[in-house]
């Protein structure tokens, strides 16, 4: 995002690109939409006297978070899930991702519902 924040038309570009779509396929409703919910969510804040958004620190914040649990948890415990590293019994993440394994199981037990089967 510049400094001079983002609009509707360019913001939509680039959630096109991203979805891999062409942008008429990603309507100026939709980002209306989007950009509506971001905004309410206290994600992004319209700047004063324009057509145009800018992060606030707590969009800031989460984003940093969710590259964050993307970088440490989600792509190390998803390779380990697919096979996709050496085994490893004695690694932290593996240890993290068996009690919360457990704590699902726990929980769909509590709730008298049928576990997944793997």
């Amino acid at each position: 995002m510049s400094s001079q924040g983002v609009s509707n038309s360019s913001m939509r570009e680039l959630m096109a690109q991203i979805f891999g779509i062409p942008a008429d396929q990603y309507s100026p409703g939709r980002m209306t939409y989007d950009l509506r919910r971001l905004r309410l969510h206290g994600l992004i804040e319209r700047i004063p006297h324009t057509h145009r958004y800018q992060v606030t620190e707590m969009g800031t914040r989460i984003a940093f978070f969710f590259t964050k649990i993307h970088s440490r948890i989600f792509r190390p415990g998803l390779s380990q899930l697919f096979n996709g590293c050496p085994k490893a019994p004695n690694r932290m993440i593996t240890t993290a991702i068996n009690k919360l394994d457990h704590a699902i199981a726990s929980l769909f037990q509590q709730a008298k519902l049928a576990p997944c089967k793997t």
